[in-house]
């Protein structure tokens, strides 16, 4: 039998500490979007009191299975109002703290799911 090494198909998340994401080995210090159909965008919040209905909106363009909203350190849950894009089109939401959300995504994206990631980065 012949064994390979793990080469992962679609982007992922290498690692993620303090204030900055690694994504496919290239590092960012900004809130992120990513999905695991290739699309990487930055995510114009820097805080959690900063978001909106605007900043959910284009997720729901992506039309992901399920978004996984990384809320940064802490947990933290995004106000209905905030949602009404994805529940029009019955796109679901998984609310975690960023790093979870990061370790998360690895794992939808390894099973060939649909899944689009919004990690919300706080600066220390």
């Amino acid at each position: 039998m012949k064994l390979q090494p793990d080469r992962p198909t679609v982007q992922t998340i290498n690692g993620y500490g303090p204030g900055w994401i690694a994504v496919d080995a290239q590092k960012f210090s900004t809130s992120l979007v990513i999905s695991s159909r290739g699309e990487r965008q930055v995510w114009a919040c820097a805080r959690y009191e900063e978001l909106e209905p605007l900043h959910f909106e284009p997720l729901a363009a992506l039309r992901p299975e399920l978004v996984l909203f990384g809320s940064g350190t802490r947990l933290r849950f995004p106000r209905p109002e905030w949602l009404q894009a994805l529940v029009a089109l019955g796109i679901g939401l998984e609310t975690m703290d960023t790093a979870a959300a990061c370790r998360t995504y690895n794992i939808l994206a390894g099973e060939g799911r649909h899944v689009v990631a919004a990690l919300l980065l706080e600066t220390p």
